[in-house]
């Protein structure tokens, strides 16, 4: 399945049916007045978070969706049926944004939620309604109100408890592919990933869900390579990954490159907490190894991770430090919302 992770989508509600104006006509019954019903109301167009999706590719093939027209009134005081309703299925993480205004329409962020696109247009009234003392034989009724329509983005923001971010080629995915059951595209030329990659991690009785962004490069804030569009799969994640080539000459300059796209791309990413981690350390000496790590130390205040995709040194102590990140990400959000309550301290 090819990944998209924004669509283009125009909805519109069902239009109203109209009122019927019509007369009661039977044998013996004289003077039987109006009994036009009213039009039925026109369908809804709803958007759900459902299970088993991981992309918008769905939209890709359609764009257009407009829900049933209400049936209009019948005689006899019948009201018209209301018109099918329409639901757009999205994957948990979707944003919905009103193209001309640009403004957050809904976040979806749990399974199971719904929300209410645009509702369908009232059923006008028929000429039943219009009855009154002076007026017994009305000969008129509503038209039925039109249905609500615009054009709507779909964002997708991938929702993971931990993101790999690093230089083209820099491991993210040999790393992602050693962790999980991920099977993601490796090569060993640049930009062999070009969407993000899921995969579940387990360490120690616990599970975490970990993000393969694809590789930025200098400039990638203002469109080189292939941007920092997919950086906003990472903007919900608890902790980031720093993945740095150690078989670079310029390790420091390697991070330094991807820090600045993460600072220049903003939405909260530049204080996020941040794991570096030098790979490839399996092609390195000890004292190769000694010195890179103290460089970097050096230059970003932080002692670096050292790790080898390949012979798993390393992997184990970098999980474990995720882990305890998110473990405490999590439970300081419980506590604000008020979930759970700090324990008692004597």
């Amino acid at each position: 399945m090819k990944f998209l992770d924004q669509a283009k989508v125009f909805i519109k509600s069902g239009d109203g049916g109209a009122g019927c104006v019509a007369f009661r006509r039977e044998k013996y019954i004289q003077h039987g007045g109006p009994n036009g019903g009213d039009g039925g109301r026109g369908g809804d167009v709803w958007v759900e978070c459902v299970n088993g999706l991981n992309t918008l590719i769905d939209y890709r093939y359609q764009q257009h969706f407009k829900a049933g027209i209400g049936v209009h009134g019948m005689g006899r005081d019948r009201t018209g049926a209301k018109g099918d309703d329409v639901l757009l299925k999205v994957p948990v993480g979707t944003q919905i944004l009103d193209v001309e205004s640009d403004v957050m329409i809904a976040d979806l962020t749990e399974l199971g939620q719904r929300i209410l696109l645009a509702k369908g247009g009232n059923g006008g009234f028929g000429n039943a309604h219009f009855k009154t003392a002076t007026v017994q034989a009305p000969r008129r009724a509503n038209p039925g109100a039109e249905g609500q329509e615009r054009w709507i983005w779909l964002h997708l923001k991938l929702i993971a408890d931990a993101g790999i971010v690093g230089l083209p080629n820099a491991g993210k995915s040999t790393f992602l592919a050693s962790v999980t059951a991920a099977k993601p595209k490796i090569a060993d030329y640049p930009f062999t990933t070009l969407h993000p990659n899921l995969g579940v991690v387990r360490v120690d009785a616990n599970e975490f869900v970990l993000a393969d962004i694809p590789g930025l490069i200098e400039g990638a804030h203002e469109g080189v390579g292939i941007g920092d569009r997919f950086l906003g799969h990472v903007e919900r994640c608890r902790v980031l990954l720093h993945l740095v080539d150690a078989t670079s000459d310029h390790v420091v300059e390697d991070y330094r490159v991807v820090r600045g796209e993460l600072d220049a791309y903003g939405e909260g990413l530049e204080n996020k907490n941040e794991f570096i981690a030098l790979t490839k350390i399996d092609a390195l000496t000890e004292d190769q190894i000694s010195a890179k790590s103290q460089e970097m130390k050096l230059a970003t205040g932080k002692t670096p991770l050292l790790l080898s995709s390949v012979s798993k040194r390393g992997v184990e102590d970098t999980l474990r430090a995720l882990r305890a990140i998110i473990l405490e990400e999590n439970a300081a959000e419980l506590l604000a919302s008020g979930v759970v309550e700090d324990a008692w301290k004597p």
